[in-house]
Order: structure tokens, then C-alpha cells, then sequence
């Protein structure tokens, strides 16, 4: 069926009728739990972008109903779509099916096609990012998911066995939770990556590719980028397209990467098989995947390329920066450089030790180089030393045992998951497959932590499906008829 002619309000009812004939959400089944008169959360959600929605939508298809997630963003602006994400259109392939957890009429191809045909559909190249924010709003809207934005998480800590949280914001209550899910996004645990050369360096002179940058005040200006990634040549086009007087991408590597090594081997096997392989498998193929580097997109690259006030500088790496009174000196491997400004495309960092909101976890988190890491799997990486140790369920690992019991309970449901559990919980490809996995843990160690409950309903349980008159009882005839 296709729905170019109802628009989106047929496949709305397509959606709802498949839900209803999947049974789903399914029935509530967690007993409901108060402390200190309180009511408790089953789970929380921090973090309402695209994993978020996605653990969300899949607690409550579990029959896990007493959720909400927090963003601190406004309603539309959760994740970086719209925010710091500057490329114009997303480098996943239109057909993936992202967070729609296995149903069609969920997918972004379905929501496309009901609104523009499939003629539409057939000459869509790749998925605008904005586009990409409608089709995540929609997606909250018609599953009705509980999000409260405005909503900053500004504490965690222990409360008997529960998890407490202090909001601030739109609610500033603080609220009690079995668990709780960090759907955190590219900034994981931690936050900016900043280089060492740029401590210190007054923040008038630069900004992080993340940062809410003002492009219109660079215009005229002369602008360095570092890197060669994605967010470099997006910063950069940006930069360009807002009447940068020039950019110069400083490049440490000699030459650009080409290769996306990891969509190459992209499938069902390592979305479902890379958790289960031993952890020197795991860090083989994570480290040779950041040695090789995985290129920006061609269109992001032709977009800077363009202009002819657009430089790429190979093998530079960076010495040392230089404050003065009106810009930077950069000292670089291919001399001295001077600018007006500069933007670090240099990632994120797992050191959740920066975090106020994490102070009460931090100290206890068990990460890779606390002893998962050994030297026989190979080079030492800091950005992989740092990744959370996580279990079967993202959930984290006490550095020591019963120094913090509460972090058996919380899920670490973001980008700092990858080395752990494979490129599940941060990238569209395998979001829903993530969510499943989330899910199912939880749901197994709610039913466990309940288990009493539930036994004690089974043996309380007496609706009657036989009413007693369903049969006659043929044992005393059979006693006559032996007697003869």
C-alpha cells in the first residue's frame, strides 16, 4: 500500500494497526514500588536524541511503562542534528532503517513516502539532517513516547537500592529510579576532546566543532580547522559559506583518509556478533578502525574544496598554539601559521571525570585500562584505555567491588559504549538492534530483582478458566462396573 495520496495520517493508522496487532506496547507487568512516599521510576532515560527515543519506544513495547526521558534541550533540538551538526545532508545510506525496531510503517522511508510518493523517494540522494529532526519529532509524536525537556540531570546518587536524581530546569524535583539509561550521545561520559596545545588559549580565539559557534562574526576572518574528519570539513564549509576570508584545514596525517573501512564489512553479523567476540578481537578491529580513520564524506570534502579561499594542509601537525593580542600563531611541523581563529574538530573525550552530574560514579567506573586491556591485544590507545568496561546490558562495572553497587543499574547507552558492544548505540545502521539488547537486560534483571513478587502472583492468582460444569465425573460408573 502507499500512502502518497492520504499523506501522513494513513500511514499513522497503518502504524497504530500494527501495533495493535503485535500487542504492543505490551501489558504493564512491574510491580509498582514508593520510597519515602515517593513514587519510583522503573527507568530513566537521560538524553531524548536518537538513542533515546529508541530505548525509550522499546521499554514500553516491553511493557516497561513507567519510564520518562530528560533533555535538556527544548522540544525539536534534541541530539546534533540541528544544532552542531553541520553537514547538510547525513553520510548513512536513505534505506537504513534506524530506530524504527523492526516495523515498516516506523521507518523514515515510510514517513518520506506517505508525505512526498515514491517518485519523491526514488530521487532523494542522501537524507537532509534537518529532515532527519522532522522525521525523530514525528517518530516521538505518534508513539507517544514520555519526554521532558528543559530538564537538566544535575546529580546522581545512591537511595537504598534505588538511583536518585536531582533535575533542574523545567522540574527541579529530585526523582527515584530502578534504573537508569545514559542515552548520552557522541559526548558519552565525558565531553570535548581539547587538545593540550589549546590550554590556555583564550576562548575568543576558538571554539570546539561542538560549540555553538557565531560563523556570521568570522566573516572576513582568517580561520584554521584541525583535522580531516567529518566535523572539519563541515565546520569549515560553514566557515566558507558565511564569507570566511579563508580557511586553512591544518591536517596532521600525510595524507587524507579514503577508506571507510568499517561500512565495508557492514552486517547483520558484526551488528549482532561483534559483542560476543573475546576482548582481543574487540580491540583489533576498534584500533585498526581509528589508525585508518574513516574519511569525511565526499560531498563534505567537495564542499570545502569549492572555494578557492579553501587550503588543506597535509602532513601539519601541530607544535604548539601562540596567543597574541589579535589572533593566533600556530607553530606546525610546516612553519608558523596566523589566524584569526581557530575551530578544534577533535572529538569527544570518555573522561567522565569532567562531569559535575557524574561526580558520584566517576571515581568507581570501571574502564578498559583498569585491567580488560591487556598488552598482548596491541597498541595502548588512550582514546580506547579510557572506554567504559561494560557488561552484557551496557550496564558499567565496579572498578572495586561494592564500591558503588548503583552502577550495576545504570546503562550506558551512548557512544562511550562502542568498544564494549560494537557501533550500536550511537549510529543509525543499528540503533533498534542496541535498543533490543538495552531491553532485554533491563526487563531480565527487573523480572529477577521482582522475582518474589511475581511468585507470589502466580500463587495468588485464581480467575478460573473451567467453571465446573464443564464435565461429568465417570469415576463412580467405573466403580459399578468393576463391582459386577
Amino acid at each position: 500500500m502507499t500512502y502518497a495520496a492520504n499523506g501522513l495520517a494513513a500511514l499513522e493508522a497503518q502504524l497504530q494497526q500494527d501495533l495493535e496487532f503485535l500487542e504492543l506496547p505490551a501489558k504493564s507487568w512491574v510491580p509498582e514500588r514508593t520510597f519515602q512516599s515517593a513514587p519510583v521510576r522503573d527507568v530513566v532515560v537521560i538524553g531524548a536524541g536518537m538513542c533515546g527515543l529508541a530505548a525509550l519506544a522499546k521499554l514500553q513495547f516491553t511493557g516497561i511503562s513507567n519510564v520518562v526521558a530528560y533533555d535538556a534541550a527544548p522540544a525539536g533540538l534534541e541530539g546534533p542534528w540541528i544544532t552542531f551538526a553541520r553537514m547538510e545532508t547525513l553520510r548513512s545510506p536513505k534505506t537504513l532503517h534506524g530506530p524504527a525496531l523492526g516495523l515498516a510503517q516506523l521507518t523514515f522511508r515510510a514517513w518520506f513516502t506517505a508525505q512526498w510518493g515514491k517518485e519523491a523517494w526514488q530521487e532523494l540522494d542522501k537524507i537532509p539532517k534537518a529532515q532527519w529532526m522532522d522525521y525523530l519529532i514525528w517518530y516521538r509524536k505518534v508513539l507517544n513516547l514520555p519526554v521532558q525537556n528543559n530538564v537538566r540531570v544535575t546529580h546522581i546518587q545512591q537511595a537504598g537500592d534505588l538511583i536518585a536524581l536531582d533535575l533542574d530546569g523545567a522540574e527541579t524535583d529530585r526523582v527515584y529510579t530502578r534504573r537508569l539509561v545514559l542515552a548520552t550521545g557522541r559526548s558519552g561520559l565525558g565531553g570535548f576532546a581539547v587538545p593540550d596545545f589549546l590550554q590556555g588559549i583564550d576562548r575568543q580565539f576558538w571554539a570546539h566543532s561542538a560549540d555553538d559557534i557565531d560563523f556570521t562574526a568570522l566573516k572576513g576572518k582568517r580561520i584554521a580547522v584541525i583535522g580531516a574528519g567529518a566535523s572539519s570539513m563541515d565546520n569549515a564549509a560553514t566557515a566558507l559559506e558565511q564569507g570566511a576570508g579563508a580557511v586553512d584545514l591544518l591536517i596532521r596525517r600525510k595524507e587524507m583518509p579514503r577508506i571507510n573501512k568499517m561500512t565495508g564489512i557492514g552486517s547483520q553479523g558484526v551488528v549482532h556478533g561483534m559483542h560476543q567476540l573475546p576482548d582481543a578481537w574487540k580491540w583489533k578491529f576498534v584500533d585498526y578502525t581509528a589508525a585508518t580513520q574513516t574519511p569525511p564524506p565526499r560531498s563534505s570534502t567537495l564542499r570545502v574544496s569549492r572555494h578557492e579561499n579553501a587550503r588543506f594542509f597535509l602532513d601539519c601537525g601541530i607544535n604548539a598554539v601562540k596567543q597574541e593580542e589579535n589572533g593566533l600563531v600556530i607553530e606546525t611541523t610546516q612553519g608558523a601559521l596566523h589566524y584569526d581563529f581557530l575551530i578544534a574538530a577533535t572529538g569527544f573525550t570518555n573522561d567522565f571525570h569532567g562531569r559535575p552530574e557524574f561526580a558520584a560514579i566517576a571515581p568507581h567506573i570501571r574502564s578498559w585500562s583498569d585491567g580488560r586491556y591487556q598488552p598482548e591485544m596491541g597498541n595502548p590507545r588512550h582514546s580506547l584505555l579510557e572506554a567504559p568496561d561494560l557488561g552484557p546490558s551496557f550496564e558499567f562495572r565496579e572498578l572495586t567491588p561494592d564500591g558503588c553497587p548503583m552502577l550495576a543499574h545504570i546503562h550506558c547507552f551512548n557512544d562511550a559504549a562502542m568498544l564494549t558492544h560494537g557501533k550500536v548505540s550511537g549510529d543509525i545502521p543499528a540503533v533498534s538492534a542496541g535498543a533490543d539488547r538495552l531491553v532485554r537486560g533491563i526487563t531480565a534483571s527487573l523480572f529477577a530483582e521482582d522475582v518474589e513478587q511475581h511468585y507470589a502472583n502466580l500463587q495468588a492468582f485464581d480467575t478460573p478458566e473451567l467453571q465446573g460444569d464443564e464435565w461429568v465425573d465417570s469415576t463412580p460408573l467405573l466403580k459399578q462396573e468393576n463391582a459386577l
